[in-house]
C-alpha cells in the first residue's frame, strides 16, 4: 500500500478542521483513553496526558502481556522490541532510558547490560489498574534524571468497605492467543472494612514462538513465561493513608529476538510503603521503597542452548529511596508544591568461566564491580490559577549524581583475550569517581481561549545523567562489547567514563478542542526538542570474520552528540451513528510523525518510528460490541548508518474485535492482522534469534506477528 506523506497529512487535516471529526481527545484507536485536559489540573494533568484506565486494558489485556506495548496506541508513543513482555517504549523519538517511568510513584532500576528487565516488564495488562502517559512537557516535580516523557503505571488503589460489613470483592481473568499458543490467568482479590483493606493480585502469563505475518514464517527466540504476586496493605484513620506493598516476580525464560543473549532467570522481589495525610495548611505524601533483582542471561535453545557452550552472565541490583512532597494552597490562586527525593542504585554485572573455553575463561569477567548511582535531588513548583481561564505552572529543580565503580576484571591475559585485558588495565588505572550537578526547570500555561477550546504552551529544560552501563562497561573485545546494548541491532558497546549529562530544552503547543455533549473532539501537539551532550554512539571498527570477512556488524563506543526531534501528534474522535434501536458508532483517528537528527554527525538518529496513521470504528448494541481498526506505516528509510539498521517497507494492519459483557461477564474475540500481512518492525532492529538459528546466513529485520486469533474472559465479582 504506497501513501505519499503530504496527502496522508492532508487528508488528517482536512478531516481534523471539521466539526463532525472531534470530541474530547479521549478516545485513541484502537482503545478507548481518557485525556485530561483543564486549567485547573494542570500541576497533575497536562493536556498531553492520557489515562489507560483499567476498563482500557480489561478490553485489550487478551492481545498483549507488554504493558507497553499497548501503549503503543497513544499518538507519539512507540515501542522499541524486547522481549514478549519486555517492550521499551519511545515517545517523542526518545527511548526507554530517557524517560520517567515509575510503578505506583516508584523507580525501577535495569538490571541487564540489555535491559531486560524493564520498568514495566515486573506489570501484566490483567492486574494493572490505570496507566498515566505525559507525552509533552510535564512538570518537574514528576520527572527527575529524565528528558523526555513521563509513564507512571499504577496498580489497583486500595478499596474500603462503606458500611460496618466486610467487603470482599475481586477480579478474575484468562486469555489465550492462537499466533503464539499464548495463555495466562490472573485473579485479583479484596477485603477490607472501614480502615483496613488486604489486596492480593496474581498473574500467569506464558507463549511460544510467534509467527510471522504471510511467508515470514517462526521468529525465533521470542517465546516467554513469568509469573508475578504482590500483596497490598492499606489503613486509612486520623494519621492519613497507609499502605505497605510487597511483590514478588520470576520469570524462568524470556526470548530476545533481536539480542544475542536470552534471559534464563529473573527473580525480583520489592518493598513499598506509601503515607498521605492531609492538613489545615496542606498536605504531604511520602513514598519509600526497596528492591532486590537477580538477573541471568545465557542462550535459551534457539541460539544454542548452554549444551553447545552457553555464556552465563549475571547481575545483581540492589535499589531503594524516598520522595517527600508537600502542596501548600496560599490561598484561592496559589499553590507551592515541594519535594525532596533519595534514590540509591547498587550492582554487580559478573560473567562466570566457561570450562574447556579459550576464550571464556579461567577467570570470572566483572563486567561492573560494585558499581553504585546515587541521586539526591529537589524541587520547588509555584502554581498559579488566575481565572477560570488561565493557569499556570513554573518549577526548578536540582539533582546531584553520584558513581562510582570498583576494578575490573577480564576472562583471562591470553592472546584470545588480550583486547579486554588491555582495556581493563587501562580502567583500573583511571579514577572513576564521577558527579554530576544537574538542574531542570519547566514552565506550562493552560488558557482556555473559548468555550471547548483549550491552548496549552510548554517548555522544559531537563538534565539526565548517563547510566552505569554507559559509563562503566569496558570491554573492547569483540565477543565482550556484543553483550553490551539495549539496541537490537547486534553491535557492540563500549563505555564511557567521561560521558556528560543530556541537557534537553523542549518546545511544545497542545491545542484541544470539542464537545463533550456532541461527542466530538480535535487535539494536536507539535513540539520540538534540542538535546545537547545527547549520548549516541561513534563508530570504532567494523567486525569481521577470521577470513577478514565483514559482518555487517560494527563496534562503537558511547559518545556526547548534539541532537533534535520534531513531529506532530494528532488525534481526533467523532460520532457517527446514534440511534437507540440499533446502536452507537462512533470513529477515531490518529497520526504521529517525528523526525530526529545527529546534528553533529548531521545523520538520522536510530529508532525513530515512520510516520503511524491509525482508524479504529466501535459500535455498542447493548451487551454487544464490534470494531475494526487499521493502521498504516510508513516505509522506513531514515536510518543511522554508523549502527547499520535495516530499512522496513511501508505496510497496513486490518484487525477485527467484538466482546460481549452480561452483567460481570466479560467475553471477547479479537483477530489481529486478519489479513496475515506480511511486515517488518520499524523498531525491532535485527532479528538476530533467526540470524543464530541458521548459522548466521539469515540476516532480517525482526517480523511483525502475523495472524492471531485471541479469545479473552474475565469476570468481577
Amino acid at each position: 500500500m504506497q501513501m505519499k506523506k503530504s496527502h496522508v497529512v492532508a487528508v488528517l487535516l482536512a478531516s481534523a478542521a471539521h466539526p463532525a471529526f472531534a470530541r474530547e481527545a479521549t478516545a485513541l484507536p484502537p482503545i478507548d483513553v481518557e485525556t485530561v485536559a483543564s486549567p485547573a489540573t494542570i500541576t497533575t494533568a497536562p493536556s498531553t496526558i492520557t489515562a489507560v484506565t483499567r476498563e482500557d486494558l480489561r478490553a485489550r489485556q487478551a492481545n498483549s502481556s507488554d504493558i507497553a506495548g499497548l501503549l503503543s496506541d497513544i499518538p507519539g508513543v512507540a515501542i522499541n522490541t524486547g522481549g514478549g513482555f519486555s517492550g521499551m517504549p519511545t515517545i517523542h523519538g526518545l527511548s526507554e532510558q530517557r524517560l520517567a517511568i515509575t510503578v505506583d510513584g516508584h523507580p525501577v532500576d535495569s538490571a541487564c547490560p540489555n535491559d531486560m528487565n524493564t520498568p514495566m516488564s515486573y506489570t501484566d495488562p490483567q492486574t494493572v489498574g490505570e496507566v498515566r502517559v505525559i507525552t509533552g512537557v510535564s512538570p518537574v516535580s514528576l520527572s527527575g534524571d529524565s528528558i523526555g516523557a513521563v509513564i507512571d503505571v499504577r496498580t489497583p488503589a486500595p478499596r474500603f468497605s462503606r458500611s460496618d460489613s466486610l467487603l470482599l470483592t475481586g477480579e478474575v481473568s484468562a486469555f489465550y492467543r492462537s499466533n503464539d499458543d499464548g495463555a495466562g490467568g490472573a485473579v485479583t482479590l479484596t477485603a477490607a472494612t472501614r480502615s483496613l483493606s488486604a489486596t492480593y493480585t496474581g498473574s500467569f502469563t506464558s507463549a511460544g514462538r510467534y509467527s510471522g505475518g504471510g511467508d515470514l514464517g517462526l521468529v525465533h527466540s521470542s517465546e516467554y513465561r513469568k509469573t508475578d504476586h504482590q500483596l497490598a496493605l492499606a489503613w486509612q484513620g486520623a494519621i492519613g493513608l497507609v499502605e505497605v506493598k510487597g511483590g514478588y516476580h520470576y520469570s524462568p525464560y524470556e526470548g530476545f529476538v533481536n539480542q544475542y543473549m536470552d534471559m534464563t532467570s529473573n527473580k525480583s522481589w520489592f518493598l513499598n510503603a506509601h503515607w498521605h495525610n492531609e492538613f489545615a495548611w496542606g498536605a504531604l505524601d511520602l513514598k519509600a521503597d526497596y528492591r532486590s533483582t537477580d538477573h541471568e542471561m545465557n542462550f535459551l535453545d534457539d541460539k544454542g542452548g548452554s549444551a553447545d557452550g552457553g555464556m552465563p552472565m549475571n547481575t545483581h541490583v540492589r535499589s531503594g529511596g524516598y520522595t517527600l512532597k508537600a502542596d501548600i494552597p496560599l490561598g484561592p490562586v496559589h499553590t507551592l508544591h515541594f519535594g525532596q527525593e533519595y534514590h540509591r542504585e547498587t550492582m554487580n554485572d559478573w560473567w562466570p568461566p566457561v570450562a574447556g573455553s579459550m576464550m571464556m575463561s579461567p577467570d570470572t569477567f566483572l563486567n561492573i564491580n560494585n558499581g553504585e548511582r546515587t541521586r539526591i535531588g529537589g524541587f520547588g513548583e509555584w502554581e498559579a490559577r488566575w481565572s477560570d481561564k488561565l493557569s499556570t505552572l513554573a518549577g526548578v529543580r536540582y539533582d546531584h549524581v553520584a558513581m562510582n565503580t570498583g576494578a575490573v576484571q577480564p576472562y583471562g591475559t591470553g592472546m584470545m583475550n588480550m583486547a579486554d585485558a588491555t582495556a581493563a588495565a587501562a580502567f583500573n588505572a583511571i579514577d572513576r569517581r564521577r558527579a554530576d550537578n544537574n538542574w531542570s526547570g519547566s514552565f506550562l500555561a493552560s488558557y482556555a481561549a473559548a468555550k471547548g477550546l483549550l491552548v496549552e504552551l510548554g517548555y522544559a529544560h531537563k538534565t539526565r545523567s548517563p547510566n552505569l552501563y554507559e559509563r562503566y562497561t569496558w570491554g573492547t573485545g569483540s565477543m565482550s562489547s556484543r553483550m553490551i546494548g539495549w539496541y537490537g541491532d547486534g553491535n557492540g558497546y563500549v563505555g564511557n567514563p567521561d560521558l556528560k549529562p543530556e541537557r534537553a530544552d523542549t518546545f511544545s503547543l497542545t491545542v484541544t478542542a470539542g464537545d463533550p455533549k456532541q461527542g466530538w473532539s480535535v487535539k494536536a501537539t507539535p513540539y520540538y526538542t534540542h538535546v545537547n551532550d545527547y549520548i549516541d554512539a561513534t563508530f570504532v571498527k567494523a567486525f569481521t570474520t577470521m577470513m577478514g570477512v565483514a559482518t555487517g556488524f560494527n563496534q562503537l563506543r558511547f559518545a556526547n552528540v548534539e541532537a533534535e526531534f520534531y513531529g506532530v501528534d494528532a488525534a481526533v474522535t467523532t460520532p457517527w451513528w446514534d440511534n437507540g434501536a440499533l446502536g452507537k458508532t462512533r470513529v477515531t483517528s490518529s497520526l504521529s510523525w517525528v523526525e530526529g537528527q545527529n546534528v553533529t554527525t548531521q545523520t538520522p538518529l536510530y529508532h525513530q518510528m515512520p510516520l503511524d496513521i491509525k482508524v479504529a470504528i466501535r459500535h455498542a448494541l447493548g451487551a454487544f460490541e464490534a470494531g475494526a481498526d487499521v493502521e498504516w506505516v510508513d516505509a522506513k528509510t531514515r536510518v543511522d548508518p554508523a549502527r547499520n539498521e535495516p530499512q522496513t517497507p511501508a505496510y497496513a494492519l486490518l484487525a477485527l474485535r467484538t466482546a460481549y459483557t452480561w452483567k460481570t461477564l466479560r467475553l471477547s474475540v479479537d483477530v489481529e492482522n486478519l489479513l496475515d500481512k506480511a511486515y517488518y518492525l520499524p523498531l525491532g532492529g535485527i532479528s538476530l534469534g533467526d540470524y543464530s538459528a541458521s548459522g548466521g546466513t539469515i540476516r532480517r529485520a525482526v517480523p511483525g506477528r502475523g495472524r492471531s486469533v485471541n479469545l479473552g474472559l474475565s469476570a468481577r465479582f
